[in-house]
């Protein structure tokens, strides 16, 4: 008898730290839910909940995943799948991850490059077969490597996709590449020579498909699931386009920017190394731990130590390192990317050391809830270095005054920046995009929630004042066009 209670109370205490573990992580999950606030603060304000935002901004859906000390702490879904028919979000339900495609696409190219099957630094030309980069006079005689294509370095053309209707003829990838019908996007080609600087380039990364392509001479999405998802554990995860290879009742349908469906439920997207991967923060939380494992060297499923150092090394300019983004915050690394597809958007942050992070994906069409979500997380889990707080206060001007604000005013030729008042209120909307209200810290400078930017109006001897754009760490001056 007591042989049996001397075992019972190691059982008993092992019980009670469960249920405390527990405890710990519901109350961390109800702060995360119930403590959003923007990028920028007003004083004073009270914070926001993950319903209240979505409704906000018009998101139908939400999937989160957090990574605390190389394992998932909680995910959860939010809203719907499907708007209509109330199909609920679950951690099994799949997202278009848009660009972070790009980072799972390098995990397979540096699979080849560690087997030896392919040169990190050679002529691209040298693996291509039944299509050839054009170099011409831009490129200056120097040679795109996969080194340039993953870094964005290589100096092309063709930032991202629109996708195609579900039963609309798909391009192949050497029509995307030529830019040839039923291609929608223009040809891929030299901006600049390669190696100068960071240009964003997903034709660049559509080459990197082609050259998979050729040297296994294996369909892409084949390739990817059986080398890189598979031994990662990412099981729910596809390439496949369209996704015909997981069950459709999983599949998120795409909304835009005012909440409503997008023609055919989604896009398809021939670009799969670019923006084709279908899959859910549970799932990406295994790409992401893995690559942390592997940087510390205390795993090998698919990048050796040696590999995973290499894709979290920044390649040139100080951020872009091979299929990531690398931030520096606090003494903290971090790796990144965000994901944009019609009526998705996504992002992963993660720390290359630490094993924290946390991702998002959304089947709206805005941003900006990420980061909210990801704020509060980074908040409640003191992931220093994602959370970042600006608290400002703001003063109340009167209509009249704002009245003398308005008008248009130069961005680019092609884009005019519109400042307006409503109710009361001052607001922007620049060409093509959703208006914006502009808050008072003082009689003449505002700022916005959403953006870095602020903007300051000042007299001039029509009566009406000029305006100053603060972005980008510089002072622009717009000219007045009405």
């Amino acid at each position: 008898m007591k042989t049996s209670r001397l075992f019972a109370l190691p059982l008993l205490l092992l019980a009670q730290l469960n249920v405390s573990a527990q405890n710990s992580t519901k109350e961390k999950i109800t702060q995360v839910e119930n403590g959003l606030f923007g990028t920028t603060q007003i004083e004073g304000e009270a914070l926001w909940t993950i319903r209240e935002r979505m409704a906000y901004y018009k998101v139908p859906g939400l999937s989160i995943a957090v990574i605390q000390n190389y394992r998932v702490v909680w995910a959860k879904g939010y809203g719907f799948a499907n708007d209509s028919s109330k199909t609920p979000v679950t951690t099994q339900t799949l997202f278009q991850a848009g660009s972070i495609s790009k980072s799972l696409n390098a995990v397979g190219i540096l699979k080849l490059v560690q087997d030896k099957k392919l040169d990190l630094y050679a002529d691209i030309n040298a693996y291509l077969t039944d299509w050839k980069f054009p170099y011409d006079s831009l490129s200056k005689g120097k040679r795109i490597t996969m080194a340039n294509l993953l870094s964005h370095s290589a100096g092309l053309n063709l930032q991202g996709f629109g996708g195609y209707l579900p039963g609309k003829p798909l391009p192949t990838i050497v029509q995307v590449l030529n830019g040839e019908k039923p291609a929608n996007s223009p040809r891929v080609h030299s901006m600049f020579e390669p190696g100068l600087r960071f240009q964003y380039s997903g034709g660049g990364t559509i080459i990197s498909q082609l050259m998979v392509m050729d040297i296994t001479h294996r369909n892409y999405a084949e390739y990817m699931k059986n080398e890189v998802l598979m031994p990662l554990g990412m099981k729910s995860s596809t390439f496949a386009q369209p996704p015909v290879d997981v069950n459709p009742a999983l599949l998120a349908n795409a909304y835009n920017m005012a909440g409503n469906p997008v023609p055919g439920k989604f896009h398809v997207y021939p670009e799969q190394a670019a923006a084709g991967l279908w899959t859910n923060p549970t799932d990406l939380a295994k790409y992401v731990i893995e690559i942390q494992l592997a940087y510390a060297g205390k795993s090998t499923k698919v990048l050796k130590q040696a590999t995973a150092k290499l894709m979290l090394t920044p390649y040139i300019g100080g951020f872009p390192g091979l299929g990531v983004f690398i931030n520096k915050q606090d003494g903290i690394t971090y790796f990144s990317h965000p994901g944009v597809d019609a009526g998705f958007h996504s992002n992963y942050t993660a720390s290359v050391e630490g094993g924290n992070g946390v991702i998002v994906m959304v089947n709206g069409d805005n941003d900006q809830l990420l980061a909210e979500v990801t704020n509060s997380v980074a908040k409640v889990y003191d992931f220093k270095g994602i959370f970042k707080i600006n608290v400002k206060k703001v003063i109340a001007l009167p209509t009249d005054r704002l009245q003398t604000y308005t008008g248009e005013f130069e961005l680019t030729p092609q884009r005019v920046l519109t400042i307006f008042t409503e109710d009361g209120h001052l607001y922007l909307r620049a060409t093509g995009e959703t208006k914006r209200e502009l808050y008072a810290q003082s009689e003449t400078r505002f700022f916005l929630r959403d953006l870095p930017y602020e903007l300051e109006f000042l007299p001039d001897t029509t009566g009406k004042a000029k305006l100053v754009l603060y972005a980008d760490e510089g002072k622009h001056d717009l000219k007045r066009i009405k």
